[in-house]
């Protein structure tokens, strides 16, 4: 299946699309953060977190109750991940790997990191996306791009351009996200990997280190976050 859209990428990305990319990220990240991270729960005063079911609260919390329209997180293990993409260094690569149980999955499941990471273009993940749902239009092709999402056309196998455009960020030391089942596994089924990830891991000339994510009931965040407050867990594995 062909792009029908031209290559997002510039050869030699000008500083008016990477201000306009740190402008995306920045944006999208924030809102991960408001939709899936505990601010909801920050009280008024010292911005402690408000547990909820917690009977009396020392300050007096921004709401007297989760409201309705968020959702509370959980993270497990979090520190790996925030080492691993602040103190890795410039000649490793990182790459994530998990499992995918919602279209919204990525930019939600990166409410789970600081603003500092988010704001910052260059750490943050590069990631395959659907040129059939991402990429149809010019004006999408552009939103995406600046979102560090690379069109990968379903069909066309591993060696094709977006393949190519990820192993080279990995070449460079960034970090990349994939979702290995390759599609939205809402219910939990047994998938086999795509042979893309074995690709970036056996042909990156650097040694990238591996972190598996692992994450439950985002879609149901998705569906439910309006009607009432949904539960969402992400667990970063040990090295």
């Amino acid at each position: 299946m062909p792009l029908h859209v031209k290559w997002p990428f510039p050869a030699v990305p000008p500083l008016a699309w990477t201000l306009a990319s740190s402008v995306v990220m920045g944006l999208v990240g924030t809102y991960s953060c408001f939709w899936t991270s505990e601010w909801a729960w920050l009280g008024a005063a010292g911005g402690a977190p408000w547990a909820p079911g917690e009977k009396e609260a020392k300050t007096p919390p921004l709401f007297s109750r989760p409201p309705e329209c968020m959702n509370h997180l959980t993270v497990h293990n979090k520190e790996v991940l925030y080492e691993l993409i602040e103190k890795r260094g410039p000649a490793t690569p990182l790459i994530t790997v998990s499992n995918h149980q919602s279209c919204m999955d990525d930019p939600h499941l990166w409410g789970i990191l600081k603003l500092r990471h988010i704001w910052n273009l260059k750490l943050m993940r590069w990631t395959p996306a659907a040129a059939d749902i991402c990429f149809t239009k010019e004006l999408h092709s552009h939103f995406f791009s600046l979102g560090k999402c690379v069109p990968v056309c379903r069909g066309d196998g591993v060696y094709q351009k977006g393949m190519d455009f990820i192993l080279e960020k990995l070449n460079h030391g960034d970090w990349v996200h994939i979702f290995p089942e390759g599609k939205v596994n809402i219910n939990s089924e047994f998938l086999r990997f795509k042979w893309g990830i074995g690709r970036l891991i056996a042909e990156c000339h650097l040694n990238p280190i591996i972190l598996p994510l692992w994450h439950v009931e985002n879609h149901c965040a998705d569906r439910e976050a309006l009607q009432c407050p949904a539960c969402a867990r992400a667990a970063p594995g040990r090295e």
